[in-house]
């Protein structure tokens, strides 16, 4: 079978006047122009399947750096599996306000809303991360979105949903994600408003979900519309992932995994309730919960929740407290901080590794997050931003572009012997980019001293200045 699809004669709100368009099935297809009075394109993928004889869901995947194309990339092998249209907008950016993001999704679901046979309540709205966050924005501003699956990230603002206008929400989280526990406790709100609402995790850190994850989202997106009615109901489809994620949970008690396996359990009771008697699930549940694997787990997992609740408030503390003061004296207290965590990334408990890899996660983010404030500021607090790089290089020793910061800003004002140490750990790092280094912006005077060249000359084994011997 041919995998190209015609479509003919669209009207003017598409592309400015009628005429033949060939879309492939099956691939990305990028720069699609949503229409003639604005510089706006998106990408859009078709499953194999797609025909124009019936209508489709449709998952309108925001990244928030505009990268449509690759964004769908890592979707489409769910969507494909699933039969989803996916669509992504190639201008939405974090640089943007709320607002002008959202005009431009508008703009690009009318494109694509009358361009393809979409189902009138088969629109919903994903991302990962930042991407994940605004997606949940879309149905609080443009009616007729009637899910998100929000990766990494949780909802945007609590405050502004109301159960006058539920949306689905489906999170997707690893649970060695800092946003792992945010996204806990927004599940809880949610059940207070109301809100259909499943939380998938899986084990990982903060990254894309696998293709079976996003397919599992696509599926509970696909089983609620059948609840609805808004699709003919599928008894065999219903049947087939009922005994799919039996063999899940049972996957995951034998993995030692009972946390997971009581989590699964929990959303089953919430997605196949409307389509059979649940006695089973809960006497699957009630079983678990007996269970001595599972007892100890859960005691761990309390204990470690608190715990990790008030690292995160003692991190918050400590860092406005040295950002206020342009406290350096506790640099050395930050490195200690790291080293703690790491006993954690080496404890043979794996619910306190897992913890490990959460908060230093959450104070990476932090520190960026606070880095991204004082740079948006105006005048900008040199000396704090200065404190907040050289502790990205107690937080983060491999990146590079925290020391030349630092070397920068250091040279600025003259403090050389600051500079110099941290060009000499940046070279002892591995870096390796010569040109960059004597094109550094606030170095000329510095990059001609005898000492810059002498550790230039040791790492990098040819410096740009002679050295003079007195």
């Amino acid at each position: 079978m041919k995998r190209i699809l015609l479509l003919l004669a669209f009207s003017a709100t598409f592309i400015g006047s009628a005429q033949n368009i060939t879309l492939k099935k099956g691939v990305v297809i990028d720069s699609l122009v949503v229409n003639d009075t604005v510089p706006e394109t998106f990408s859009l993928y078709l499953p194999k399947k797609f025909d124009v004889s019936k209508t489709w869901p449709v998952v309108f995947v925001f990244d928030m750096n505009g990268r449509g194309k690759q964004s769908l990339a890592m979707f489409s092998a769910a969507a494909e599996e699933q039969g989803y249209v996916l669509a992504a907008s190639n201008n939405i950016s974090d640089t943007l306000s709320i607002t002008k993001n959202i005009l431009i999704t508008s703009r690009m679901l009318n494109t694509v809303t009358t361009m393809l046979p979409i189902q009138k309540n088969g629109i919903y709205t994903s991302g990962f991360a930042a991407g994940g966050r605004f997606s949940t924005l879309i149905p609080v501003f443009i009616k007729g979105v009637k899910g998100v699956v929000a990766c990494g990230a949780s909802v945007a603002n609590i405050e502004v949903l109301t159960n006058r206008n539920p949306f689905h929400f489906i999170g997707i989280v690893g649970d060695e994600d800092f946003s792992y526990p945010d996204m806990l406790a927004a599940e809880k709100i949610l059940n207070k408003l109301k809100y259909p609402n499943q939380l998938l995790i899986f084990d990982g850190g903060e990254e894309w979900p696998k293709t079976s994850d996003l397919s599992e989202a696509l599926r509970i997106l696909t089983l609620a519309a059948m609840a609805k009615g808004n699709v003919s109901k599928d008894e065999a489809y219903i049947d087939a992932n009922y005994k799919s994620d039996l063999v899940k949970v049972n996957r995951l008690y034998s993995a030692n995994k009972p946390l997971l396996a009581d989590s699964w359990l929990e959303e089953m009771s919430e997605i196949y309730q409307p389509f059979m008697p649940l006695d089973s699930i809960k006497a699957s549940r009630k079983t678990l919960r007996k269970s001595r694997l599972f007892k100890n787990k859960n005691r761990t997992q309390n204990a470690l929740s608190l715990k990790e609740s008030l690292i995160k408030d003692e991190y918050n503390y400590y860092l406005e407290e040295d950002i206020l003061t342009y406290n350096y004296n506790n640099l050395g207290w930050w490195k200690y901080q790291m080293e703690e965590l790491q006993k954690f990334r080496k404890n043979p408990e794996v619910l306190q590794q897992k913890m490990g890899k959460r908060l230093e996660g959450y104070l990476k983010a932090l520190v960026s997050d606070n880095v991204d404030i004082l740079s948006a500021e105006d005048p900008i607090d040199g000396e704090a931003l200065n404190f907040l790089w050289m502790l990205k290089t107690v937080i983060e020793p491999d990146n590079f572009e925290s020391y030349l910061k630092i070397i920068s800003y250091t040279a600025k004002t003259d403090d050389y012997g600051t500079a110099l140490f941290y060009l000499e750990e940046l070279l002892k790092k591995g870096y390796k980019n010569r040109s960059e280094l004597y094109a550094l912006e606030n170095t000329a005077l510095l990059r001609i001293t005898p000492e810059f060249n002498e550790l230039v000359e040791k790492y990098l084994k040819g410096a740009r200045y002679s050295i003079i011997e007195e």
